[in-house]
């Protein structure tokens, strides 16, 4: 069976911010464990994955442990890296997480938990005892962040920029059309309104098609401001996108909405995602009122506009 390319080892202090930094690499499209007995490791890289999950043994596969851990001994733990580095061939990152002890005490007050530690005792006693015992793990990580300094976004971001894989952490892309007369759709990040563009609804002959018929597409196409208004829109997507995956976004929702969302929205959505994948971008297309049934009471006629 092929294993995960990579595997990451995370380890670090309580209150250190390890949940965080797991959580985010599951949202970059990381396999994350946490906890899990080394003992365990073997058994869980060599258990086959499911039919139809083919594919999935590609993803890197982040592993957290920390004293918590059963059987935690940070000595033994570099042996078996080492020995699961030569067995299964794969590289074995490490990463510690460090934080000073005066930030960590005030974290602990700050959430009012206890250290796993120090139970029954200040959070001072269970800071020191868990940094004598995650020494070893520190000296050997091959990474690692001091955290004293980072709020939790910032934190974040520096795992994204650290541990992004291409093509593995893209956020996934939504081309949308809607009708505005049926519903905003409550999940758009973006939000542009047709209902400026001249309305087909009003084409007897036009009526029954939608937005991907040609001859729909070409009406719409002579209205005087189509192609300055669309191109614009264009542009400006293909600007801000990125930044929104930057900043670890694992959806958007690009909206396009017209009247009834059957023609002028169906087709610069379409438009719109067929630019979009030419410059790289990997968008899904949806239409979501494109099967309505058209509503004279609904559509408005735009001044000088041709009558039914």
């Amino acid at each position: 069976m092929t294993q995960p390319k990579t595997i990451l080892l995370l380890s670090g202090l309580s209150g250190a911010g390890k949940t965080t930094a797991l959580k985010t690499l599951e949202d970059m499209g990381w396999e994350a464990v946490d906890n899990l007995p080394l003992v365990l490791l073997d058994r869980l890289l060599d258990t086959p994955l499911p039919a139809g999950h083919a594919g999935e043994d590609e993803r890197p596969l982040a592993l957290g442990i920390d004293a918590r851990t059963r059987g935690f001994d940070a000595n033994a733990i570099v042996q078996r890296i080492k020995a699961l580095r030569e067995r299964h061939g794969h590289g074995i990152e490490t990463l510690f997480l460090d934080c000073s002890g005066a930030e960590l005490e005030r974290r602990f007050a700050e959430t009012r938990r206890r250290h796993p530690l120090a139970l029954d005792r200040p959070a001072a006693d269970g800071i020191a005892r868990e940094r004598e015992l995650t020494e070893p793990l520190r000296r050997w990580a091959a990474q690692v962040i001091d955290t004293t300094s980072f709020t939790s976004n910032g934190l974040q971001q520096e795992i994204r920029n650290r541990f992004s894989r291409e093509g593995l952490s893209e956020p996934i892309l939504t081309i949308l059309s809607f009708g505005f007369s049926r519903g905003v759709p409550r999940n758009a990040d973006l939000m542009f309104d047709m209902r400026f563009l001249r309305n087909p609804h009003w084409d007897a002959t036009l009526r029954p098609m939608t937005g991907l018929d040609a001859a729909v597409a070409a009406y719409i196409r002579q209205d005087p401001v189509y192609e300055a208004a669309v191109s614009k829109i264009e542009d400006l997507l293909v600007t801000i996108l990125p930044r929104y995956a930057e900043g670890g976004k694992a959806y958007i929702t690009v909206a396009f909405g017209c009247t009834g969302g059957k023609h002028r929205s169906v087709h610069v959505a379409h438009r719109v995602a067929k630019h979009l994948q030419e410059a790289g971008f990997s968008p899904t297309v949806l239409h979501r009122n494109i099967e309505s049934t058209p509503q004279d009471s609904l559509e408005k006629r735009r001044p000088g506009g041709p009558k039914a």
